[in-house]
């Protein structure tokens, strides 16, 4: 009955994702992607062309010049976070570079030549120079093979609670229920490799977990003692689980971290598509802040609309954060989150695009384009293929609006140590 039901439940839940992914990106949805094929006909299969590589070799005449707009101690405090990662694991194996395999231990090399070239003194030109000597680069080719990279970015809510229920802190934050059970399909055989499913046991047959709606509007977890604190927010809650950890500020004025530990399996949905399918918001309206706006001006549709994306996070816990999917605390503006499954965990990168600047008030003047080298250390559910990054902006109110803004074409960039000489 059990080998029936697996065959039964792949092809109903076969898009539920993975359970291990830290945050959820985003509430508005991706930018579509391009229709190449226009009006050709199809390549037969026999003669179809080689895939693009998610990274080639950057020529030496196309080399970024490496300037770099934040802080050198955000960058080695970055840096030393892979580092500490590297030393405790084994990384994600090689990883594709252009014509060449790279490994974590070649990986681990660059971010230590980058920080003895930053500790070596001298010039910003001079550093510049030693870095264009130290390092091949290579370029991510993008979604659509051109080289272009959308970039968002995500934020660590604030948010005020409670360790205890009261009127006025309503809204629980739930840890992982000991009843889901996470079923690795690879087990199972080598083409469902990588597959995850979560489930719960019911009259001995295992079966989706509770979604969010049944959570949230029915109490599925009441009475359970799973609460780990109650918050005033049901909205900003709600993006506290797309953003995957937080704090929250206690009546006492003490900040409890909170970080990601599991999820109930049930596949994502964007709550922004569904508004504009919807036509509750319009093409050109679409926007994290119009999403919230939207929610905070029809409260009695929340049901409806966070119901609609089924998937629920639980968390942990932790002591120092936020913590990536690489167990390392990020650092606001230097960390970025990609597809684990292709790009480097922890790797050295540099990225160029815009990035918007905000008024007195909080309030976005203008956008203006920037370089910085950053770090690979998280991953999102919705962030995948070699056309993603997620940014992470830090903490609070000014995080959440940069963040909530951020929806840039730009470039992004790995850097390996460039072999000894034979």
């Amino acid at each position: 009955m059990l080998r029936r039901f697996f065959l039964v439940i792949l092809i109903l839940f076969f898009i539920s994702g993975c359970a291990g992914s830290h945050k959820e990106k985003a509430a508005f949805p991706p930018a579509p992607s391009l229709d190449l094929s226009g009006s050709k006909p199809s390549v037969p299969q026999e003669v179809s062309q080689k895939p693009v590589p998610a990274l080639v070799l950057v020529p030496g005449d196309k080399l970024p010049a490496f300037s770099d707009d934040m802080d050198l101690a955000s960058l080695e405090s970055a840096m030393e976070k892979s580092l500490q990662y590297y030393d405790r694991t084994a990384g994600n194996g090689p990883r594709r570079m252009g014509d060449a395999l790279v490994d974590v231990r070649e990986q681990r090399e660059a971010l230590v030549a980058l920080k003895e070239i930053l500790r070596g003194g001298g010039s910003e030109g001079v550093r510049k120079q030693r870095i264009l000597e130290t390092f091949d680069v290579y370029q991510s080719t993008g979604s659509d093979g051109k080289k272009k990279v959308l970039f968002t970015g995500y934020f660590e809510p604030i948010m005020d609670g409670s360790l205890e229920k009261t009127e006025k802190f309503q809204y629980p934050i739930y840890k992982s229920p000991d009843d889901a059970v996470l079923v690795n399909l690879g087990r199972f055989g080598e083409k469902y490799k990588n597959e995850q499913l979560v489930g719960r046991v019911k009259n001995g047959e295992l079966i989706p977990y509770y979604s969010r709606r049944e959570i949230e509007e029915l109490g599925s977890l009441a009475g359970r003692n799973l609460e780990i604190a109650w918050v005033d927010d049901r909205i900003n809650l709600f993006f506290l689980h797309t953003q995957g950890s937080g704090k929250i500020r206690l009546p006492d004025g003490n900040l409890l971290q909170i970080g990601y530990s599991s999820k109930n399996g049930r596949p994502f949905k964007s709550i922004g598509r569904f508004l504009l399918d919807s036509g509750k918001i319009t093409p050109q309206e679409i926007s994290y802040q119009a999403i919230k706006r939207h929610l905070r001006e029809h409260t009695a549709e929340l049901p409806e609309i966070l119901g609609y994306n089924e998937s629920f996070i639980f968390f942990r816990e932790v002591k120092e954060g936020p913590v990536g999917s690489l167990g390392v605390i990020l650092t606001s503006g230097r960390s970025i989150a990609t597809d684990a499954a292709i790009f480097p965990k922890g790797a050295l990168a540099f990225m160029r695009l815009r990035k918007p600047v905000l008024d007195r008030q909080g309030n976005i003047e203008a956008w203006v384009p920037f370089s910085r080298f950053v770090l690979n250390q998280d991953a999102g559910g919705m962030i995948k293929g070699p056309g993603r990054v997620d940014i992470f902006c830090g903490s609070g109110d000014d995080a959440e609006t940069i963040a909530g803004s951020f929806k840039e074409q730009g470039e992004l960039f790995f850097l390996v140590k460039k072999p000894h000489p034979e």
